[in-house]
This record gives structure tokens, sequence and C-alpha cells, in this order.
């Protein structure tokens, strides 16, 4: 299943954007081995202090954001169905102290092509390719190499509403997340459609709120209306383990791996952010003291995973813990008026952005 041309074969992209696009810098440190260090209390590190910055305002709610694998450009989505495209290095040159306000425009390319809310995006692992999902059941392929496209250049269209998007490392497949309770493997090539053989007895309300896949494809992960956390095997699509109640009953609204795939960190509406450990399904940490039970939020690690980052509705900030202490290192007003909707770490560097029931994206980068 997991054969197929190569995808370059597929987008030829002409030479517009640098050659090393892609190509994803070496990490800045080790993975943290959750398992091994048990009692760490008191040992918690203080999370840097941040600038952060207004960069863009959509026209309706900004309901998510992505980065590039390589880091150097960051999308978002939002229910006016417009994408945004910013390149970070523009962002950065904005903040500098002797930038003239308006003098850069860190977004390069805007696309119009849905015609309901956006739900979640993704970048091409190797190619200069945005692929988008939303609520008018399709999935949209976007060329961003090219400076005048505005529409998409293919277009999956799925029985459900999309409402999270992963591209395999391959970038061969991709899964999507809909209000199906099995997540639907798409055939980058083909568009041919794969479901699980193989699946567990889920109710009525098993909508996927979010699927990932693992850094190597070897497994995917769901997070479900349900409460449940699911892990499915990449190659044969079966699901391999089901965490039931893993949020109790209320919605399982993010999951993701960790760099070396031996644990997932998940959210939930029941204002609990948790780590699983793969292998066996055990609940590994708990980072308490946010509430969010409202919005689909997320939790995610900062790029060393040392850290955890989610949001607190009820005081509009974005919390911190310690990864491995589980201890709260920081709150910080989110500068949204009203909380954020979501949050969203670099994979290669202290920068993040957040985005918001405001409409307005904010970008967050170490102070140096």
């Amino acid at each position: 299943m997991l054969r197929g041309v190569t995808s370059s074969a597929l987008f030829d992209l002409g030479s517009s954007l640098p050659a090393s696009y892609g190509s994803i810098p070496a990490p800045r440190a080790a993975a943290v081995d959750f398992s091994a260090v048990q009692d760490t209390k008191g040992s918690s590190k203080s999370f840097p202090k941040h600038e952060t910055r207004h960069l863009s305002e959509h026209k309706n709610v900004a309901r998510c954001a992505r980065f590039s694998p390589d880091g150097r450009f960051v999308a978002t989505g939002s229910a006016d169905t417009s994408i945004k495209l910013f390149e970070v290095a523009k962002i950065k040159q904005m903040l500098l102290p002797d930038a003239r306000d308006g003098h850069v425009r860190p977004v390069i390319r805007t696309f119009y092509d849905h015609i309901q809310p956006i739900n979640d995006l993704d970048f091409h692992p190797q190619n200069t390719v945005l692929i988008s999902g939303a609520k008018d059941h399709t999935i949209k392929f976007f060329d961003f190499s090219k400076m005048t496209a505005k529409r998409a250049f293919r277009v999956i269209q799925d029985t459900h509403n999309v409402r999270s998007v992963s591209f395999h490392p391959s970038g061969d497949f991709l899964l999507a997340g809909t209000d199906h309770s099995i997540p639907h493997l798409y055939d980058v090539n083909t568009f041919q459609c794969y479901l699980s053989a193989n699946v567990p007895e889920i109710g009525a309300n098993g909508a996927i709120n979010q699927v990932r896949y693992s850094s190597t494809g070897g497994m995917y992960v769901t997070a479900s209306k349900d409460g449940a956390v699911r892990l499915w095997d990449g190659v044969t699509a079966n699901c391999v383990r089901s965490i039931v109640g893993a949020h109790g009953v209320a919605e399982a609204t993010s999951a993701n791996f960790t760099k070396d795939q031996r644990f997932v960190l998940s959210c939930g509406k029941d204002s609990t952010v948790k780590l699983w450990e793969v292998g066996t399904g055990r609940l590994v940490k708990q980072y308490l003291g946010a509430t969010h039970t409202q919005l689909r939020c997320q939790a995610v690690f900062n790029d060393t995973e040392e850290f955890v980052l989610s949001i607190d509705e009820p005081s509009n900030e974005i919390v911190i813990w310690d990864a491995l202490t589980a201890e709260k290192v920081a709150r910080w007003p989110s500068n949204h008026i009203g909380a954020p909707r979501w949050v969203e770490h670099s994979p290669v560097e202290a920068a993040f952005v957040s985005s918001g029931t405001d409409r307005s994206i904010r970008f967050w980068k170490e102070i140096l």
C-alpha cells in the first residue's frame, strides 16, 4: 500500500524557491526521554522570555496554523475560507527594532478556494505544496512556489467534513480525519481512498478532531470527539490501540507524537493535557492547570520537547509546562481579544504562533 510514484514527479515546481526547500536543519537538542526520569520535582527549567507581534488579520476567526517542516513558512486558515502563507524570515525582519511599520510584508501568498471554514493545514514534506481540509468536504492542494496562484491545483472530494489533515513523511500519502470515525487514507498520486479493514467498535460520536502521522510514518494517532485517543499502524492501517476515555467523556481535541514516536501528547475538553506511552497505552504524565472546555484547543511541544504549551480560555493565557516535571513554568497573556483558538510551535526554533477568535495571528519568538 505504501508504494507509488515519487511525489516529485507529480509537482513540477520550476525554480522559484531555493533548492534547499524541505531540507530540515539538525535538531537543537536530543529528544527528551520521558520514561527515564521519574521523580524530577524542583528541577523544572524556566521557559525563556518571548516577544510577540501581531502579524495579520483574517476577516473571520483564525481557526488553525501550521509550520512547514523546515520552519521557513507558516500558514493560517480561517472561517473566512481563506489561507494566508507567511515567510518566517520576513516576520523576523518585521520584529527588528529598526523595521519601519508596514515596510515588510510577511504574508507572501493568500489562497481562496474553499467555500466553507478551513479546519486544518499541512505542508508537503519535500515540495512547495500546502494542503487544507475544510467543512466543505474537500482537501485542496496549493502550490506556493507560484506567485500568482490563488486557487488549488488539485482537489480531493471527501464524503465528510474534513476536520484534520496530515501528510505521510514520504509525501505519497495523506490522512484525513473527518466526521467519520475512521481516518481516510489517500494515495496522493491516484486519489484512491483506503479505509482500515480492522476497526474497533466506535460509537456514533467518533468524529476525529485531529490526525497526525509519527515522524517516520510508521504510526498515526487520532483524537476523537468520543474522548478516545487511538493509535493506528501506518502500513496496515489497523487500529493497534484504543485509549478509550483518554479525556473522560469530554472530547479529545488534539494528539501528536514525540519525535522518537514513543509517546503521544493529547489535549481534551476536560481541561487536561496528557502524555501516553505508545507501547503500553500507559498514562505517563498529566499537565494540569489550564482550562479548555469550549474550543478545539491543542497542546504542543516546543521544538526541543522540553516544554508543553496550551491555552487557558477563561484567563486568555498561554500556559507552559516543563515537559519532564509537568510543573507549570509560565502563564502569559495571549494578547488576543478573547481566548486564542490555536497555538502551533515551530519545529526548528524557539518560536510559535497563536491565532484567535479575534481573527488575528500573533508570532512569538524567544528574546535572544
